[in-house]
């Protein structure tokens, strides 16, 4: 899908506008309520969703179906995202009056990281055709340290790009309000809550690899690629919001998003040989029942386990 210049300054103004309106709402940084995050949820999704209506009115049913393909796979992708996130606002104790603002830039950074990543990994996929294997093999690995390496999580602390930033930069071990850099004893130094958005940075930089390289296993068009990572990142603070207190309910939801990793890799591997791209219909369909069984088997089985320990309390 060829797209021209204009229609990719437009896209990334609109961007900008959503984002902007966004900031200009929390400046404030008050707590994100559970209601204003459904709110804001509905509002990105309607957007992401709605994108794809005018790329079916505009490009046809064949396009629109493999960016909602890809932004399906985006969106399930990102809910393991809040799950590390939140493990790293809980280990560092960040107020949540901060986290909007730490997610609200680290999405920007998301943003920036995601653009790179496709303009090359398309690049490479389109000029080198032994990459669809080495991509397909890296997915099918992350799927599989995913269904069965998932509890295995390294302090944020720990993370190589975090300890780097507090040797390079001054860094003083608390908050000072919603600011990333103070002055102390006359001194500039980063806050604690700069090394919080570093690690959300670096967090999202290895995510970033598994799920742009997911979508190119569906298409190769790097607009169809970047929008579908786009609107999903989009709504990403504000499904921590909303998700956040419910995490403990989707304890199997990673081996869904395992088998999607693994799907893609497989897909990845099998345009290369004679059986092809699979078509768009089975690739939506595949992610669709994906979710929905992993969701649901989560849900049951925590109501399950929730109702037999009422019954031992009794």
């Amino acid at each position: 899908m060829s797209v021209s210049w204009w229609v990719w300054a437009a896209l990334m103004l609109a961007i900008a506008a959503m984002l902007a309106v966004d900031l200009f709402l929390h400046r404030d940084n008050h707590v994100i309520g559970f209601r204003e995050a459904a709110v804001w949820s509905g509002i990105w999704i309607a957007a992401g969703l709605l994108f794809g209506v005018v790329l079916w009115v505009w490009q046809g049913g064949e396009v629109a179906g493999t960016y909602y393909a890809g932004y399906l796979i985006e969106k399930a992708l990102s809910i393991d995202n809040v799950f590390v996130f939140a493990l790293i606002f809980t280990y560092f104790a960040v107020p949540p009056a901060y986290q909007h603002k730490v997610l609200f830039w680290g999405v920007i950074g998301a943003l920036a990281f995601r653009l790179v990543f496709i303009f090359v990994g398309a690049e490479l996929l389109e000029t080198f055709f032994w990459t669809a294997y080495l991509f397909g093999a890296f997915l099918i690995y992350t799927g599989y340290r995913m269904a069965f390496r998932h509890g295995e999580q390294t302090p944020p602390d720990r993370n190589p790009v975090v300890r780097l930033v507090r040797r390079i930069l001054p860094t003083d071990p608390a908050y000072h309000g919603n600011r990333f850099f103070t002055c102390v004893n006359g001194k500039r130094v980063a806050t604690l809550l700069f090394v919080v958005l570093i690690a959300v940075e670096a967090t999202d930089l290895i995510f970033a690899v598994d799920s742009v390289a997911a979508i190119l296993a569906i298409t190769t068009s790097t607009f169809l690629v970047w929008t579908a990572n786009a609107f999903a990142i989009l709504g990403l603070r504000s499904l921590y919001f909303c998700l956040a207190g419910l995490l403990r309910r989707f304890t199997h939801l990673h081996y869904g998003l395992a088998v999607l990793l693994a799907f893609a890799g497989v897909k990845l591997v099998l345009s290369e040989t004679p059986v092809g791209k699979l078509p768009v219909p089975v690739t939506l369909g595949v992610i669709i029942v994906t979710i929905t069984v992993s969701i649901v088997w989560s849900l049951r089985s925590t109501r399950a386990a929730a109702a037999s320990a009422a019954r031992a309390h009794r």
